[in-house]
């Protein structure tokens, strides 16, 4: 019997007004699948970023990747700072350094490490042909588990994983390449609520549709919801069929390409 075919409830990038990108304040934006392809930037997302920087607009990337992987990125890309782990940890450069910065306090993270590693032995213990994130090393304040980038974890596995992990108490999130989990109130809306006003010295509840948000995947859909300017890239159609909160518009371009038409568009109308 066919599948029934997700309703697309965004519109086309073309659709979106100039008028509605004349005062934005800045771009928010995922990395993985949106920014990349397989891991590595695409040459057109860093060409996008280095223009946005070079037009005086700041680019914040919220990633559910890890602080160890994020890193070099902070580093070498044209962006005002990374949010790591599921707005848990952000990271920006201070003069001549990079500073880090978490949202939860030393001993809050020593108390959760402990526990994030007790619920790590129970996915690899009842969960069948589970992997954890190839990144994992990197991660202070979350795991990860590996369900499309370097293994394959099906619907039932991952299922389970959400379900085991939501037992536990945890939040848990499905990205384009990992099922994340953690322990705390964080998440990619707090991370950016916090970066804008740590770094810009601006409230981001008062200015939000100002400011645009571009993702791939269902775990974007938190940020979706809150930016009237939130853009989704072509692939994220991949995940039609399990979207709740779609973005109010969508590229015809995937990943770092469709990031490139977002940043054309916003350049274009200042």
């Amino acid at each position: 019997m066919p599948q029934p075919v997700a309703r697309i409830a965004a519109r086309p990038l073309d659709d979106l007004p100039d008028a509605a990108l004349a005062d934005v304040a800045g771009v928010l934006t995922d990395i993985d699948d949106t920014l990349t392809r397989d891991g590595a930037i695409e040459p057109a997302a860093l060409d996008a970023l280095q223009r946005l920087h070079a037009a005086g607009l700041p680019v914040i990337a919220i990633t559910g990747r890890p602080m160890g992987w994020s890193e070099p990125f902070a580093r070498a890309w044209p962006v005002a700072a990374i949010v790591a782990e599921n707005g848990a940890v952000a990271l920006f450069r201070d003069g001549a350094g990079l500073t880090t910065e978490y949202s939860q306090d030393g001993p809050t993270r020593s108390r959760n490490a402990r526990r994030l590693r007790e619920v790590t032995t129970r996915l690899l213990r009842e969960v069948p042909g589970i992997a954890m994130a190839q990144d994992s090393a990197g991660r202070v304040t979350d795991i990860a588990v590996d369900h499309s980038e370097f293994a394959h974890l099906g619907p039932a596995g991952m299922a389970q994983v959400v379900a085991l992990m939501r037992a536990e108490g945890m939040v848990a999130t499905v990205s384009s390449i990992h099922i994340n989990g953690w322990f705390g109130e964080h998440d990619k809306w707090s991370g950016a609520r916090w970066i804008v006003r740590r770094l810009l010295g601006r409230d981001l509840d008062a200015e939000v549709s100002r400011w645009v948000y571009v993702g791939d995947s269902t775990n974007d859909q938190l940020m979706f919801r809150h930016f009237p300017l939130s853009v989704g890239v072509a692939n994220l159609m991949r995940f039609a069929g399990q979207l709740s909160d779609w973005p109010a518009y969508i590229t015809p371009g995937e990943r770092g390409t469709g990031f490139a038409q977002v940043a054309d568009r916003v350049l274009a109308a200042r």
